[in-house]
């Protein structure tokens, strides 16, 4: 199907907001809209359509002189055009120069097509000049003649009929013809009524006069900025390498003041008293896009792992859970590749969700492996038949979300989603089901048993000690003397006290050894007797 609409603007959705087609009210200005037939009904994609209606139209639009575009339907955010030069500058003479010199590049570099820029040719415009004097001594009002004008140039709406058959009233409107109004000599007799009864010429009430119809100003961030537009072509028809293309044609080209000119990626140009220009359009969005997704997976990366740790009570046993998520990455670009898709900001997202899976395949592995050996299983075997039993639920997971997955895997905006969960769901649990057993296997006994003491598997040191009944056995304590003397002094001072008691005793042992002889003899003598 086909709708076409001139000398106005359709009915414009976000697409037309953000491109302006709100502003086509000339009558030089026309858009066809084209409605494809069902994508399963065709041999070939919408692009294909759009690079060979191009070249149909490139021809007739050059005989005619004529500035034209082909446009597709974006899937994601809508921009000016896929590749846009934001010119800034002092002055308007200097930003209009700079903007055309771009348009000259745009096209000199080959990579682009449908190239135009938003600055309007300056055409005379005739203007009627209402002399309030005159008009008020002929008691007709400006009002009066803005509405004479209005329905000699335009139309003028007088009623409304229902024709036979018809399921919406048709308009009678009253026009000049255009043989007519396009003579500045019948202008001036048009009559005007006044409030006296009576027709007015209307070259009695003012004067026409020719003037320069105004230019569009356009602003950003409350600085004057002019568009180029340019759509990307070739074998690469990224709006990276068109860009490209044109800053190698800036290498020789100087500003008017002398200066180089380099366009800026990731801003406008800090100092706007000079010319310059920043690009724009998809690039924008995927910088953005990509941008702000980079951080949010890196801060998503940091908090898996701090809770990680916080489950588990180990450092380094998280870090080998979080192992495979780069190796997504082995099924995710093949199979853009295979499928010849783009790696789009939804497929960012998928890579995104596609890691928390990964993780959570891991932390069963690991936690068997910990119940295990906290049973009294050896450590490599309980490595391996944590594998062997975890296997069957892992692969569920995966079949699962290969299953939903394939259901948006046809959708333009959603392909990339489905494909980054799809071909990263079925590398990467293959791989996690090798990684993370070699892995826990590199940690050692050691951080098995300290994740299995920190959940209270296993008790830890002082608890088996209670729990087995382990006596520690007493260090025997030192004399006072030893100690508390450190002082060299002190203790030569001491152990020559300790020799002097030594000696004392001795000759006390001794002395009580001793046999009293007299006595004895006195007494067996007593009892001889």
């Amino acid at each position: 199907a086909i709708q076409s609409y001139a000398g106005t603007a359709k009915p414009f959705d976000f697409n037309g907001l953000v491109r302006h087609y709100y502003l086509r009210q000339n009558s030089s200005e026309g858009e066809l809209q084209i409605q494809l037939a069902e994508k399963s009904d065709r041999d070939r994609s919408s692009h294909e359509i759009a690079l060979e209606a191009r070249q149909l139209i490139k021809q007739i639009a050059a005989d005619a002189g004529a500035n034209y575009a082909v446009v597709e339907m974006p899937p994601g955010p809508p921009v000016l055009r896929p590749v846009v030069a934001e010119v800034y500058g002092p002055d308007k003479a200097t930003r209009r120069k700079l903007a055309n010199d771009l348009t000259e590049m745009f096209k000199e570099s080959g990579t682009m097509t449908d190239i135009d820029n938003l600055m309007r040719d300056e055409y005379p415009v005739i203007n009627f000049q209402v002399d309030t004097e005159k008009a008020s001594r002929f008691g007709v009002s400006v009002q009066t003649i803005k509405e004479t004008l209005a329905m000699a140039m335009s139309s003028f709406n007088v009623t409304t009929i229902r024709l036979k058959n018809a399921l919406e009233p048709s308009r009678v409107c009253l026009k000049v013809p255009l043989s007519k109004r396009s003579q500045l000599s019948y202008l001036t007799q048009l009559p005007v009524p006044s409030q006296q009864g009576g027709m007015i010429p209307i070259s009695e009430l003012g004067s026409f006069v020719y003037k320069k119809q105004d230019d569009l100003i356009f602003h950003k961030d409350l600085a004057d900025v002019e568009y180029v537009l340019g759509e990307p072509i070739g074998r690469l028809s990224a709006p990276i390498y068109a860009m490209f293309g044109v800053d190698d044609l800036l290498l020789r080209y100087q500003t008017v003041d002398g200066k180089e000119l380099q366009g800026e990626y990731l801003g406008p140009p800090e100092d706007q008293t000079v010319p310059g220009f920043e690009w724009a359009g998809e690039w924008t969005v995927t910088y953005e896009t990509f941008r702000d997704m980079g951080t949010a997976f890196g801060v998503a990366l940091v908090v898996i792992y701090m809770l990680v740790v916080w489950q588990f009570g180990n450092f380094i046993i998280p870090a080998v859970i979080m192992a495979p998520i780069p190796l997504t990455l082995l099924g995710v670009v093949p199979g853009h590749w295979l499928l010849g898709a783009e790696f789009t900001a939804t497929s960012m997202i998928g890579w995104i969700a596609l890691a928390g899976i990964i993780v959570r395949n891991s932390i069963l592995l690991v936690d068997f492996t910990v119940q295990e050996y906290a049973k009294g299983m050896p450590f490599f075997d309980a490595v391996i038949n944590s594998c062997a039993s975890r296997t069957r639920p892992i692969l569920i997971t995966a079949f699962a979300l290969v299953g939903g997955a394939s259901v948006i895997l046809t959708d333009p905006i959603f392909q990339g989603m489905a494909i980054s969960l799809l071909f990263g769901v079925l590398i990467s649990t293959m791989l996690t089901l090798i990684v993370i057993p070699l892995g826990t296997l590199s940690a050692g006994e050691a951080s098995c048993r300290n994740i299995a003491v920190s959940m209270g598997l296993l008790p830890g040191d002082a608890d088996a000690d209670a729990k087995y009944n382990v006596e520690k056995p007493e260090k025997p304590k030192k004399p006072k003397s030893e100690r508390s003397s450190k002082d060299p002094k002190e203790w030569i001072k001491a152990a020559l006290g300790k020799k002097k008691k030594t000696d004392d005793n001795a000759e006390k042992e001794t002395s009580d050894d001793k046999i009293d002889t007299n006595g004895l003899l006195k007494k067996e003598d007593k009892n001889d007797v």
